[in-house]
């Protein structure tokens, strides 16, 4: 047997949980499987809830995706470092879908399966010079700062160039952005990886552009995120006034939408105050109606980046849908870089036997049931598959937002449950649930990690932290997580 972990917390008995437990699988570790997994076990008493996860290290986008000087945002994982304490419920770490056990078999051992793995892709805008060296996506660029195992060996080149350009104007762009701009000093107490300190510590970055295909009453940021990035220190910020002008369609988004409305006004002070650029000092620029139309290559560096071409866009409101989109001129201009960060939207990736959406980078479903057909007069669902999170809405929405959708999706599980769809007449009709699933990874000599695993992570990068008076020294190698949560 190559699972060296001990199995007596998981493959305990089934004589200690109520006879025909509705037996579930949770795929994905992050916000919206926590979520799930808590809203079923307090739905279903006698449901027995096993959380699989590609990752040793639980949490999702909490852990790799939250910014690391936003640690009150990292405190709900308290929360779900509680839902898997529950003895009905078990962490499986290390546990691939698609590789290490196929999303039909996890059909044929569990009742029902939530797909929640969120989306670990980035979509492409599809122009030339993508593939420059100096290109990279926000997530890319999120995971390197935040220790993700898969982008440690990012190394992103922070000293050739003293100009970025960040595409986008979302919570991710303004991230990515903030970490770009604020001092290091203020960043080394925090868990952001060794490796991302060091480098920014020698960064030569000082002007940084947000650039957005449309203006400043469509930005699509918090006014909480907007805040934090224009309220670092020493910083000057520049916005074109003549950006800020509404039209009539402007006024009326604006009187629709308190989220939309705050952003305006923040940025509207920001570019009035007056406070003039400097010698030395660091830059952040608004850009409004632009989109990228492609990429120029460095003439002295040949295959890497040197700065994107823009054409000039304006907001005309689109009949089908009532929303303002971004229309080109046909009017050009350049902005020098040699660093690019697409923030344009993360994308989530299909497996094997899944009804998926690639046009819009998500499953079918309704209410978080999957739709296997939709195309006659009544809509056929996948019996026992269900999504939530990123993987059922799109990537949208904060870390709460994954409450709501866990909610309705748990909701329709339940209604299926009161209609009998997962009763069985005879116990040999039960799934196999937890002791199936232990069966096949053994089988196939896959290592998995459970909670216990996950905590001797824990206790080492707070211990190796508090070395470094940081909050956590993260593990960034996906051999010396595997070892330390095998010791």
């Amino acid at each position: 047997m190559a699972i060296s972990i001990p199995l007596r917390r998981l493959s305990r008995s089934f004589s200690a949980i109520a006879s025909n437990p509705l037996r579930v699988c949770v795929v994905g570790s992050g916000p919206a499987g926590f979520y799930t997994a808590e809203k079923v076990l307090k739905k279903h008493e006698r449901a027995e809830v096993d959380i699989i996860d590609r990752l040793p290290t639980p949490f999702g986008l909490v852990r790799s995706g939250v910014a690391p000087d936003h640690p009150e945002t990292k405190i709900v994982t308290n929360q779900f470092s509680r839902v898997v304490q529950n003895e009905h419920c078990s962490f499986f770490g290390n546990v691939s879908l698609g590789s290490s056990i196929s999303l039909s078999e996890l059909r044929d051992i569990y009742d029902v399966v939530v797909l929640a793995y969120g989306a670990e892709s980035d979509r492409v805008l599809g122009i030339p010079g993508e593939e420059l060296k100096g290109i990279y996506s926000a997530r890319e660029f999120v995971w390197w700062y935040n220790g993700h195992p898969d982008c440690s060996k990012l190394d992103p080149d922070l000293k050739s160039t003293d100009t970025a350009v960040v595409l986008g104007l979302g919570n991710v762009a303004l991230d990515v952005a903030r970490v770009l701009l604020r001092p290091t000093m203020e960043l080394t107490s925090t868990d952001i990886a060794s490796h991302a300190v060091a480098a920014l510590e020698e960064s030569c970055i000082r002007k940084v552009y947000l650039v957005g295909r449309r203006g400043p009453v469509q930005a699509a940021c918090t006014a909480k995120e907007l805040r934090e990035v224009l309220g670092i220190q020493d910083l000057y910020v520049h916005i074109d006034e003549a950006d800020l002008v509404k039209t009539p369609a402007d006024e009326e988004e604006l009187k629709n939408n308190r989220i939309h409305r705050r952003v305006y006004e923040l940025l509207s002070r920001a570019a009035s105050s007056g406070v003039a650029s400097g010698s030395g000092r660091r830059e952040l620029h608004f850009v409004f109606f632009r989109k990228p139309e492609r990429f120029l290559e460095s003439e002295d560096q040949g295959g890497h980046v040197a700065g994107v071409r823009f054409e000039k866009t304006i907001v005309r409101e689109e009949l089908e849908s009532g929303k303002q989109i971004a229309v080109g001129t046909g009017q050009f201009e350049d902005i020098e870089c040699g660093l690019v960060l697409k923030s344009i939207g993360y994308k989530s990736v299909p497996v094997d036997g899944l009804p998926f959406d690639h046009q819009k980078g998500m499953v079918r479903n309704v209410g978080g049931r999957v739709l296997s057909d939709a195309s006659g007069d009544e809509m056929q669902f996948e019996k026992g598959l269900y999504v939530c999170g990123w993987l059922k809405r799109g990537p949208t929405g904060i870390i709460a937002t994954n409450l709501y959708c866990a909610e309705e999706t748990v909701a329709s599980i339940t209604e299926d449950v009161e209609k009998g769809l997962f009763t069985r007449t005879s116990s040999s009709q039960q799934k196999p649930g937890r002791e199936g699933l232990l069966q096949l990874l053994d089988s196939r000599d896959v290592r998995f990690f459970p909670f216990g695993a996950w905590e001797k992570i824990d206790q080492e990068e707070t211990r190796r932290g508090l070395l470094k008076s940081k909050s956590r020294e993260k593990l960034t190698e996906w051999l010396e997580l595997l070892n330390i949560a095998s010791a």
